[in-house]
């Protein structure tokens, strides 16, 4: 049985999480829409950055950096919130990655670092490479949050609103969850469990997709400051996040707080500040972007070679 939406009681999940194995890698929901996910933000993030004149190749090339170090560093950040359920099963940590078990904030920190540190070895754009792959990332977590959805991965505490999931499988981590703590008031009936809030599957996804509409529709259009469409893409979703914390029952705390909402308060006064250094230096300009975003092309910038035109032009405002 698959998904079926009651009308004013539930929405009911009962498929497994586990679409396949493969000797000891297994292949879940959560890490085929990760793949896609990756596969989509990818796409989105080159063809924005080849339309404000970034080369095709170099978009490539920073996403090939980019991708593994995002899924190192959610990774990283899962196994390390998470010790003690690795201290003992260490190959788990790579082997176990399929099955799911990442950070979102892990990946962010990651794939950011990673594509930033690699950009500006390389002396290119900066500011306008980050504004390109701050839609691909939100598009790509959006996607990958409907693995999350018919996996029931996020423990979510319970609810009565007609929109709660209740998840049936038994290899679900909500279902094995809601068996082993039940409400003593409100004992389960055979083959039955609470209905949660899709947190993650739901309301984090429907916020990835709105994020990204206002990235490409708004910000896009508005701000005048390379680099600051990604700021905005940070600021949002750490918004976001912090919220969301409250519906989750499954979150390291930190003196009572749970981490992401650290993470998010962190992320947020990283991205003012890197938005008032973005201003002031925010790195190579290409023709494109000005034309694009300025309507002009300012006299302190022109083409490298007299004449070139297109994705390859790049000048240096000072």
């Amino acid at each position: 049985m698959g998904a079926i939406f009651l009308p004013f009681l539930a929405i009911v999940i009962d498929i497994n999480p586990v679409m396949a194995e493969f000797g000891p890698f297994t292949l879940t929901w959560h890490g085929l829409f990760t793949a896609i996910g990756i596969l989509a933000g990818v796409t989105l993030s080159v063809w924005l950055a080849k339309r404000d004149g970034i080369p095709v190749e170099v978009a490539q090339e920073i996403a090939l950096v980019g991708v593994p170090c995002a899924i190192v560093g959610a990774r990283l950040f899962y196994v390390v919130e998470h010790w003690d359920r690795f201290q003992n099963d260490l190959p788990s940590i790579v082997f176990g990655i399929t099955e799911g078990g990442i950070t979102l904030y892990g990946g962010l920190v990651g794939g950011v670092l990673g594509g930033l540190i690699y950009a500006i070895w390389h002396k290119w754009p900066i500011g306008i490479g980050l504004d390109a792959a701050a839609p691909g990332m939100i598009l790509g977590q959006g996607i990958g949050r409907i693995g999350d959805l018919i996996n029931g991965e996020h423990i979510a505490k319970r609810t009565d609103l007609p929109w709660g999931v209740k998840y049936l499988h038994p290899d679900s981590p909500q279902y094995q969850y809601n068996l082993l703590n039940q409400d003593p008031n409100n004992p389960l009936r055979p083959l039955d469990t609470y209905a949660v809030h899709p947190v993650a599957g739901g309301y984090e996804l429907i916020g990835d997709f709105i994020i990204l509409g206002i990235l490409l529709f708004v910000c896009y259009r508005v701000i005048k400051v390379p680099g600051w469409v990604f700021c905005s893409y940070v600021a949002m979703y750490g918004i976001m996040r912090f919220f969301l914390s409250y519906f989750r029952v499954d979150e390291q705390v930190i003196g009572g707080v749970p981490v992401p909402q650290i993470t998010a308060a962190i992320t947020l006064g990283i991205a003012v500040i890197a938005a008032g250094i973005l201003y002031k230096k925010p790195g190579p300009i290409t023709p494109e972007y000005a034309m694009r975003v300025w309507g002009r092309l300012p006299e302190d910038i022109a083409p490298k070679d007299e004449g070139q035109t297109g994705a390859g032009a790049e000048a240096t405002r000072a």
